[in-house]
């Protein structure tokens, strides 16, 4: 008999598995019972397509079966079994979906649920196992193959004998060693206990026979052992159960089980609604965001059950974008079994339901700012952007559901505030809510906008995301207060005597800065005296509604459309770089060429602006050197 490679990628996964890719190796049995489960699950789905087939489900179960003596470990289903065909594929390829190319051989948009599948999931009994052996009878064969394998040096398949249609999973157990005791995985009490922590809502029986005690006569006082089968799991959805039963540990069990994601959920909500619409859900909010959250191939969307039956493995009209970081499922027996995608998206009772999590996924978050913060604030990390681009979405529709919900660092407190915390500390005096852009804390910190602002002892909020200013722009204001850049032209915050002594600045060196603004001619709207520098030199500030960081995000974007911020040079009347200015305006029209052109590179360099020709900018370096 001919042995088979693995591929190359599967060599690599068992060598992890062999090396426990799990850090508990006792999940091996969930894997493999939620493969039976999803047998099975094939099999009911075929009799709703095919007149031939009836389900019943009495007929339909999971076995355990544990053999101290052989040292094996066996977990059989009733499900639809694997032709020889399907065994090499489904279990010689690393990840290999058995379950997917099923859905795709049936056209399964919206079918039954198939939470299992042959791959990663199976070869978690590599963990445990010196040898794996597969015996399996298709519904589609008469004839039963088996798989064997004694890990990376590949695998066998030979003909074999099986009276029924199903698969046995044969665990040959590994030695125990001074680490591990695999023994423990024939111990029927401990069976039970992985059976019950991660597999106690899979809806089909799973059985095992177990060791009982009872009288060896009545009334009598000596015991005899018996064997009895019996059924390990509650085979009742976890929604279904009253919250009084259940402990936080359950729904981190069930956020396992279903794959919802490999961190521990912040917060999970369970929701009962018996009014007009009638509604089960478990939503969580997830502790990390998945590796491809931000990017287009992330999937939104809540598993749609009716009656327990899955109508649809990602909902995504059921949670607004914003909030699509949340996990879970709803189940509402007001659905149609037989609805499809297109009558979702009309379906009255669907957008109730949507509308009713929304608000209270928006509660819970809300009460987790307030309770617990520094929960709020892990989730905020992860999760802080999608809240912000919700703000800017759809042209600012949902901002009044999440201006509460977003956070900025503060100069003040050095470290995350909400639009309210800030707003509740502004002095009598403060108009508006000051905000810095920059790619960091650190870069904004060192900006020269920043000084006046400071030194009026006014807060200031720090954006570091390219989508923060793009978000508070459709905000536009936060209770009554507007938002206003430091990089603004008017601050708003000048005395009289401030302005009257810029006025006065500007009109004696008007002739200065008209030549300045000659020199910049298309680069800059005009070069003015400044009222915000303290220590610096010079600085760019903006007029109109595109500002220097909005103009970097959009020039970054593919679509570039060459958008650029009406530019304004301000110059420190203060600093002693000016009076060289003027000097030069006076005696050499060249060097205030080259001056003007160093200011303004200089203020380009500042706020992470590339210099438009950085070769003719260190030859005038070097100019002002000799």
């Amino acid at each position: 008999m001919e042995k088979k490679e693995f591929h190359a990628e599967s060599k690599r996964l068992l060598e992890m598995m062999i090396n426990s890719i799990y850090t508990k190796k006792e999940v091996f049995l969930r894997e493999l019972i939620s493969n039976a489960s999803d047998a099975i699950d094939k099999i009911y789905y075929k009799s709703l397509t095919d007149d031939s087939l009836s389900f019943n489900k009495d007929d339909y179960y999971i076995t355990i079966t544990p053999n101290k003596d052989d040292r094996t470990l066996t977990i059989s289903d009733t499900g639809i079994g694997m032709t020889k065909e399907e065994l090499e594929s489904n279990l010689g390829t690393i990840a290999k979906s058995g379950s997917l190319a099923f859905k795709k051989e049936n056209e399964i948009k919206d079918g039954f649920d198939i939470i299992g599948q042959f791959g990663v999931g199976f070869y978690a009994a590599f963990m445990v196992a010196k040898k794996v052996t597969v015996l399996s009878k298709s519904l589609n064969s008469d004839d039963a193959y088996k798989w064997e394998s004694s890990g990376i040096d590949g695998y066998t398949i030979e003909k074999s004998e099986k009276n029924n249609v199903g698969t046995d999973i044969i665990l040959t157990l590994k030695e125990n060693t001074d680490q591990d005791n695999y023994d423990e995985f024939l111990e029927e009490w401990r069976i039970k206990e992985i059976v019950k922590k991660y597999s106690d809502f899979i809806r089909y029986p799973i059985k095992m026979e177990v060791t009982k005690r009872k009288p060896k006569e009545e009334d009598s006082n000596e015991y005899v052992d018996y064997k009895e089968v019996e059924t390990l799991n509650s085979m009742v959805p976890i929604w279904k159960k009253n919250k009084s039963e259940l402990k936080d540990e359950d729904y981190e069990n069930f956020y396992n089980e279903k794959h919802f994601g490999f961190d521990k959920p912040l917060k999970h909500l369970h929701i009962k609604v018996d009014g007009t619409i009638r509604y089960d859900a478990i939503l969580y909010i997830p502790e990390m965001a998945p590796f491809n959250f931000y990017t287009t191939d992330y999937e939104k969307g809540l598993e749609l059950y009716s009656n327990g039956v899955l109508i649809m493995e990602k909902c995504a009209d059921l949670l607004p974008d914003h909030f699509s970081f949340v996990k879970g499922l709803v189940d509402s027996p007001d659905l149609s079994l037989n609805i499809s995608r297109e009558m979702l998206q009309q379906d009255r009772q669907l957008k109730v339901i949507a509308k009713n999590i929304k608000n209270k996924i928006k509660r819970e978050l809300l009460n987790l700012l307030k309770n617990e913060r520094e929960k709020y604030e892990k989730f905020y990390d992860a999760f802080g952007r999608v809240l912000k681009y919700g703000v800017y979405n759809d042209f600012g529709a949902h901002k009044e559901d999440l201006q509460d919900l977003i956070m900025f660092y503060s100069s003040k407190e050095r470290k995350l505030v909400t639009l309210d915390e800030y707003v509740s500390r502004m002095p009598e005096e403060q108009k508006y809510i000051y905000y810095a852009t920059g790619d960091s804390i650190e870069r904004i910190e060192k900006l020269p906008q920043t000084e006046l602002v400071a030194d009026k002892g006014f807060e200031i909020l720090y954006f570091t995301e390219d989508v923060d200013e793009f978000a508070i722009k459709m905000l536009m204001k936060y209770k009554d207060k507007e938002f206003k850049s430091v990089s603004d032209r008017n601050l708003g915050i000048e005395s009289s005597d401030e302005k009257q002594q810029i006025e006065d600045e500007e009109k004696e060196n008007k002739g200065l800065f008209e030549h300045m603004a000659k020199v910049l001619e298309n680069k800059v709207k005009k070069v003015i005296a400044s009222n915000r520098l303290k220590t610096h030199p010079v600085c760019l500030s903006t007029e109109g509604d595109i500002t220097i960081e909005m103009e970097k995000v959009l020039n970054a974007m593919p679509n570039n459309q060459g958008l650029k911020a009406d530019k304004v040079l301000e110059i420190n009347t203060n600093h002693e770089v000016f009076q060289a200015l003027k000097n030069a305006y006076i005696n050499d029209k060249e060097k205030l060429e080259l001056y003007t052109k160093l200011l303004f590179n200089q203020a380009l360099l500042i706020e992470g602006l590339p210099i438009e020709d950085p070769v003719e900018f260190t030859n005038d370096m070097c100019k002002v050197m000799v």
